[in-house]
């Protein structure tokens, strides 16, 4: 399902954090969300799962203004995987999961077979299922991560939002995750900080920086070192990973030529 952002702007305290940001995930595609601490990433996610209304422009999912919807149909929809920690009570990792079908339940439906299906099937693919009995309290928090990347999979949705999902995880996990969700087929709108992640599991990219959107396209496009230089303040060099053919980008210093600081 093709999600579109036009013109949308977005004020908190009467700061514009976001402004006048066009955007787009197409059927199945895995788009990047990217840009320093601050830019505006989160806060842009938040208007596209409904946790914050934009003061101009319009998110349609399916050519639908995602405002215009029910609750309940939004959230069969898109699931999220937000940085906010959820409340944290005694439920178990299975009872977390279960959560996820509640947008298709009626008031007092009970849990089916298919239901069943589906949450050992979740936990299957994130690779937890050995913890399906834990108190979610006490896990880690890549599992923790993990195990609402399950509830997000048993919401069955059109969209899948995730913001910075791979934190917490180590190296091994955090390519696990992203292969995953690749793998998943869903149409995945994903803010990332780790723009090495960006450029090897992201279709497309779309920079933010001080609340606007500086570029998007292909990640080689948008990965550049004159682009990653004026935002990030950082010296990229470009190449090729060995093994993937990926864009792969090494960071140094960004240093003052040598001509400039002789003659200062």
């Amino acid at each position: 399902m093709r999600l579109n952002l036009d013109g949308v702007s977005v004020e908190l305290d009467r700061h514009r954090i976001v402004d006048d940001v066009d955007l787009e995930v197409g059927d199945r595609e895995v788009v990047g969300l990217i840009g320093p601490n601050g830019s505006g990433k989160s806060t842009l996610l938040r208007t596209v799962y409904r946790a914050l209304a934009p003061m101009a422009g319009v998110v349609r999912l399916g050519g639908d203004d995602v405002w215009s919807l029910a609750p309940r149909e939004s959230a069969r929809r898109t699931a999220v995987v937000a940085q906010e920690a959820p409340p944290e009570f005694d439920f178990t990792v299975e009872e977390v999961v279960t959560l996820g079908r509640l947008p298709h339940k009626g008031l007092f439906d009970g849990e089916t077979d298919e239901d069943r299906r589906l949450i050992v099937e979740a936990l299957d693919r994130v690779g937890i299922a050995h913890l399906t009995h834990r108190v979610f309290t006490t896990l880690s928090g890549g599992e923790k991560q993990k195990a609402l990347l399950a509830k997000a999979l048993v919401q069955q949705p059109s969209l899948l939002v995730l913001d910075e999902p791979t934190n917490h995880l180590d190296i091994r996990a955090q390519l696990e995750l992203l292969e995953l969700i690749r793998e998943l087929g869903v149409s995945t709108l994903t803010a990332l900080h780790e723009l090495n992640l960006a450029a090897a599991y992201c279709d497309r990219l779309y920079l933010l920086d001080g609340g606007r959107l500086v570029t998007s396209g292909p990640p080689t496009d948008v990965l550049t070192p004159e682009v990653l230089g004026a935002v990030f303040g950082v010296a990229a060099h470009r190449a090729e990973h060995p093994d993937t053919g990926r864009l792969q980008l090494v960071f140094a210093p960004l240093r003052q030529p040598i001509t400039e600081r002789t003659s200062s």
